[in-house]
């Protein structure tokens, strides 16, 4: 496969549409490797919780960024960006096809468009936004946000303390919105990207996330949640699936309750997910049943390969 730039296949769509499986069969078809980019999955501590693909889906083809980071550890969208360029700048030398597949919109952003530089933030100003956090809620964290950038409150996860913070200590500190430093001029890339998006009814996303949610349960994430609940406070635990466990371990609600608020969660994370994926016109959508094999020839003549 000979042409001007290498090719990046980006895999996309709402979690529990089928990405792993589409991406693996792509990755086969044209004997490459896959990037994660799910920000989720970057933690080997994190494996029922996040759907990390089963061992024998990581072993049909090689995946890179799955559970390659630890809790304990700070792992920004920023670095993510870093890794994953430096990773396609070298495995481009050997092969001009690769596959990234995620859901996590912003993080395959990153990788295609870049990011822009935001500015360093005094370690005061997080600090008292985690102050905050622990004496008023995140309530209250929602209502400065909502005030100082309504663009950006209206996509992140709102439940998500950490992404709260990131986007307040910036405005606190420049006195503009965190929304004034996205999609700024694109970077250009070394590389050509095809997006190949997964699409069903609202439904059948919705009866997919629930029976997945169940499977979870089942596999053991009630005990891979408690296991982790010292360190509920790590940024990379301010996720669906755990912050609801974290509350039914504090006597909070109850365990029904807790799977119950996970399946909620869950379809409002596939609901954001659709809204960030719709605004990108460069998708080209497929119905989340559609034949790999019909893909894999768009793809094959989209790019003459």
């Amino acid at each position: 496969m000979l042409f001007e730039k290498p090719l990046l296949i980006c895999v996309v769509g709402a979690t529990a549409i089928g990405k792993t499986s589409l991406a693996i069969k792509l990755a086969k078809a044209f004997s490459t490797e896959i990037i994660s980019a799910d920000s989720r999955q970057f933690f080997k501590e994190m494996c029922i919780g996040t759907a990390v693909p089963s061992e024998a889906e990581l072993s049909a083809v090689p995946h890179h960024f799955i559970q390659n980071k630890s809790v304990f550890e700070d792992y920004s969208v920023g670095d993510f960006e870093k890794d994953a360029i430096a990773f396609l700048n070298t495995y481009f030398k050997k092969n001009n096809v690769a596959v990234m597949v995620g859901g996590s919109g912003l993080y395959v952003d990153a990788v295609v468009r870049g990011l822009d530089t935001f500015p360093e933030v005094p370690s005061e100003i997080r600090e008292q936004l985690n102050f905050e956090l622990n004496k008023k809620g995140v309530e209250s964290l929602q209502n400065e946000l909502k005030k100082a950038d309504p663009t950006y409150f209206g996509k992140v996860d709102i439940q998500n303390p950490h992404r709260l913070i990131r986007a307040l200590e910036i405005y606190r500190a420049t006195g503009k919105p965190y929304s004034s430093f996205l999609n700024k001029e694109t970077i250009n890339r070394d590389f050509e990207t095809l997006f190949i998006g997964l699409t069903a009814e609202r439904e059948t996303v919705y009866t997919r996330i629930n029976h997945r949610v169940d499977k979870m349960i089942e596999a053991g994430l009630i005990d891979e949640a408690k296991s982790l609940l010292p360190y509920k406070e790590k940024n990379a635990l301010q996720t669906v699936g755990y912050r609801e466990l974290f509350e039914y371990f504090e006597g909070k609600i109850t365990i029904e309750e807790a799977i119950s608020e996970i399946k909620k969660n869950t379809r409002r994370f596939a609901k954001r997910q659709n809204t960030w994926f719709k605004k990108n016109e460069d998708i080209h959508w497929f119905n989340y049943q559609t034949d790999a094999s019909t893909i894999i020839n768009f793809i094959k003549v989209k790019n003459a390969l």
